[in-house]
């Protein structure tokens, strides 16, 4: 590939090993790419191999992770990764943190956009004398609480400071999630930009701004333009043309969400109960793929017929929440979806799992723009709920409003999305000490 320009600002992106992550920062980087920004997207080959759309304005740079027996290569991404093994994940990418630095210091870029988990990246940064800006790809209010728990636990003075110092040993480290967010705080420049919506969460991010001692631009939803790989599975589309409008339940739980067997019986049962149409995106762990009819309960692919489609592994999601015929999405209220879902004006049924996915559930429920299937007091799903919330968001009167909100919403914000990069382009340039380039 050809060097960059030397007009262009250099920047150096580097997310967290999840999937999610990466394509937010792939999709940010598309965008600056097209405003003389020349992009190095940094993740392990186990991550790029998965990245088709190769931009040619963005070069891809391997991060080699150290073998851990535990850990192969193909283990060096959160997708397809057993939950077990996250730390070990987290482990094997702080010990490379000699590697990074050696990047940082053969591509020398004028800047480095990261992540917040891995806190060493900032520190290597400030020691070459390149300011750092936090992405984080998700939603502020998680990280307004994660750092109001730092201020109860003791620490009540701004800005807040980690209990370890820069230099610590990260190859042997015990670091919480709040100690990296915070020695990343510290070692990163004033700006920080976040994956998100002043409509959905205004409070929050000046709340946010006001916690961490930072500047926030939003850089709006960063939702991917529909690829070839999208126009793919054709027949979904038929089967959903044939569908009234507004009428079809989208369930998908995202690429690292997986359902019991028990709660995978419920939501079937559930669904069936409903009477409403839908689209399934059945997934499972890397290794243990079945069929429809052996994860399911035993006849229901046969009851449902016509009523329901049942995907395995892959389905082209944006395409399908675009389609006229979806009413609503229940979704485990992965940070990505929901922003696919506010473009799209599409309802959300929330069944939350896992990270920050609870507090996702709790702001889509503050602005009001989902339901909530709730548990029962030991936990497990039931299917009666399934069937009444799914009916009252896709199908009764009482869902109206919910259906509306988020009309409205995907109204507001749509078309925002220059202005909001212009703002983000403007900062970064400053940052930079360069004057501001116009798109190309």
């Amino acid at each position: 590939m050809e060097t960059s320009s030397k007009s262009n600002i250099r920047v150096l992106m580097f997310p967290w090993l999840a999937y999610s992550h990466i394509h937010a920062f792939l999709e940010l980087a598309k965008k600056l790419s097209k405003r003389n920004f020349y992009i190095y997207l940094c993740s392990t080959p186990a991550n790029l191999a998965y990245i088709k759309e190769k931009e040619p304005s963005v070069e891809f740079v391997e991060l080699h992770l150290p073998s851990l027996p535990e850990l192969p290569p193909h283990y060096h991404t959160t997708k397809g990764l057993p939950r077990h093994l996250l730390s070990n994940l987290m482990k094997a990418l702080d010990m490379s943190s000699c590697s990074f630095s050696g990047i940082l210091t053969a591509l020398k870029p004028d800047l480095l956009i990261s992540d917040f988990l891995q806190p060493w990246a900032p520190a290597k940064a400030l020691s070459l004398k390149i300011p750092t800006v936090l992405f984080m790809v998700s939603a502020a209010m998680p990280y307004c609480f994660l750092l109001d728990l730092v201020k109860i636990s003791g620490s009540t003075a701004l800005p807040l400071r980690s209990n370890y110092p820069h230099e610590y040993d990260y190859e042997n480290d015990n670091l919480t999630l709040q100690d990296r967010l915070l020695q990343c705080l510290e070692g990163s420049s004033n700006l920080m930009l976040i994956r998100s919506l002043r409509e959905l969460e205004g409070k929050y991010v000046d709340e946010l701004s006001v916690l961490a001692m930072k500047k926030i631009v939003l850089v709006g939803p960063l939702v991917q333009e529909l690829s070839e790989e999208e126009n793919e599975k054709t027949e979904i589309i038929e089967w959903l043309n044939k569908k009234d409008p507004c009428s079809v339940l989208f369930v998908s739980f995202g690429s690292e969400c997986y359902l019991s067997r028990e709660d995978r019986e419920e939501l079937a049962h559930g669904l069936l109960l409903s009477n409403v149409s839908f689209i399934w995106v059945l997934r499972f762990p890397q290794g243990e793929k079945i069929s429809a009819e052996e994860a399911l309960p035993e006849g229901l692919v046969e009851m449902v017929g016509e009523k329901g489609l049942f995907i395995e592994d892959w389905a082209p999601q944006k395409r399908i929440l675009d389609h006229p015929s979806i009413g609503g999405f229940l979704s485990h209220c992965g940070w990505g979806s929901i922003m696919e879902s506010m473009k799209t004006g599409v309802p959300i049924i929330a069944m939350p799992m896992h990270v920050d996915q609870p507090c996702n559930a709790k702001l889509l429920q503050e602005v009001g723009v989902a339901l909530e299937i709730k548990r029962e007091q030991n936990g497990k799903l039931g299917r009666e709920e399934v069937a009444k919330v799914v009916r009252e968001v896709v199908v009764e009167e009482t869902g109206e409003q919910v259906r509306r909100k988020v009309r409205e919403l995907r109204e507001r914000i749509r078309g925002k999305e220059d202005e909001d990069m212009d703002e983000v382009v403007n900062e970064l340039v400053k940052l930079c000490g360069r004057e501001a380039n116009k798109p190309l």
